[in-house]
């Protein structure tokens, strides 16, 4: 359990989660990291710290550079427990610590640990000096949570990032020049897609500050630190907080007997026909949060459920809840499916996709089980509606 140099004077002393599977419902099939920072300046200063049952891995860590007693300064950037879980029992080893947090922080930190301890609370603007060094700090309210905040240390332009630009993703590699970038992009994306996506306008705005740093790093508290790539993860988020779809097709479904498969299909067909690049998603199969990672950068999301007991199959109407708390916007959406005799799920999906203020091209609803006369004029009657 080695710490990590970023230089020659701060250490990641995090904790790598293999064995995490599913995090509020977002499936993380690659595990996560917790990421922690110490800073060996004149103020020993350590930034964040993980779950409570990674700070042994983490302790471990720090004592290989320091004695974890020594630590000057605990920043915490953010209350929720993945970041804050080693504070009751790492500030128990360092009782004359500093610990700084955001406004918000410390009335969350009150809230989760029902201790009196000594805050010391920071806002935009605010800067601590170390040393031979210095820390600005950064407000990056809801970016997820009201408490969420970062620090910028202009002497070696390293941005500490908090949840912004992070993955879910356990390695023992902890640079972006170490491992497949095509899979840190990925996962970065799935991240972005699943848990930053709602507060677009919050990361507008955080990208809009940071934009006047000059960042030669940036260390998250989740996942991979971005060291060669920073251009291009700035860029990608700069697009999904813009909500930039690129001219593809989702189709996403359950079905019972076939029948909604089917429909599913004949839609597939008329992208196709339009050159249009498009995916076929069974509910049954694929978890909504890769689903979601998809729907980040789609024009096109079509939707499709039977009709179960007057209502949509339950996997249509979760993965319907779960998109629209995620709320994208400026997309195309499309209701589909087929019944037997109520017939009210495709209703249902098109009021969700009303709500969410999408434009909506005419639904498609099918008793019983469509013939191959009919799937054909039903692709037909969507390679007219749609543009590509």
């Amino acid at each position: 359990m080695k710490p990590v140099a970023l230089n020659d004077f701060i250490y990641w002393v995090g904790g790598i989660d293999w064995d995490l599977r599913n995090f509020h419902g977002y499936m993380t099939q690659r595990g996560s990291t917790y990421n922690a920072y110490l800073i060996m300046d004149e103020k020993i200063t350590l930034i964040d710290t993980v779950k409570y049952y990674l700070f042994d891995e983490m302790i471990e860590r720090i004592s290989k550079v320091v004695d974890p007693a020594q630590i000057d300064i605990i920043i915490s950037n953010h209350v929720e427990m993945d970041h804050s879980g080693g504070l009751p029992r790492l500030l128990e080893l360092c009782p004359n610590a500093t610990l700084i947090t955001s406004p918000n922080g410390a009335k969350g930190l009150e809230a989760h640990y029902k201790k009196n301890w000594n805050y010391k609370v920071m806002k935009t603007g605010d800067s601590i000096p170390l040393g031979k060094t210095t820390l600005q700090f950064i407000l990056e309210q809801m970016v997820h949570w009201p408490d969420n905040m970062g620090c910028y240390m202009p002497e070696t332009k390293i941005l500490f990032s908090n949840d912004a630009f992070g993955q879910h993703l356990a390695t023992s590699e902890r640079f972006d020049t170490e491992y497949p970038l095509d899979i840190i992009m990925y996962e970065a994306k799935k991240y972005y897609a699943n848990i930053v996506l709602p507060y677009d306008k919050q990361t507008q705005k955080l990208l809009d500050a940071l934009s006047t740093l000059d960042i030669a790093m940036i260390a998250p508290s989740h996942g991979i630190i971005w060291k060669d790539h920073v251009k291009e993860i700035v860029t990608h988020y700069n697009n999904w907080a813009a909500n930039k779809t690129t001219n593809k097709a989702l189709i996403i479904y359950d079905t019972m007997w076939n029948s909604t498969r089917l429909i599913a299909h004949a839609i597939k067909n008329a992208f196709e026909a339009k050159n249009i690049p498009v995916q076929l998603y069974d509910l049954k199969t694929i978890h909504i949060s890769d689903i979601m990672t998809e729907v980040l950068d789609a024009k096109y999301i079509c939707i499709g459920s039977p009709t179960l007991n007057n209502n949509m199959l339950p996997t249509v109407a979760a993965f319907l809840t779960y998109c629209k708390g995620l709320a994208p916007k400026n997309r195309v959406g499309l209701a589909f499916g087929s019944y037997g005799w109520g017939g009210q799920s495709v209703a249902q999906v098109e009021a969700v996709l009303q709500e969410m203020g999408w434009q909506l091209l005419p639904s498609i609803k099918v008793q019983y089980v469509p013939d191959e006369q009919l799937l054909v004029t039903i692709a037909q009657q969507i390679i007219e509606k749609i543009n590509g």
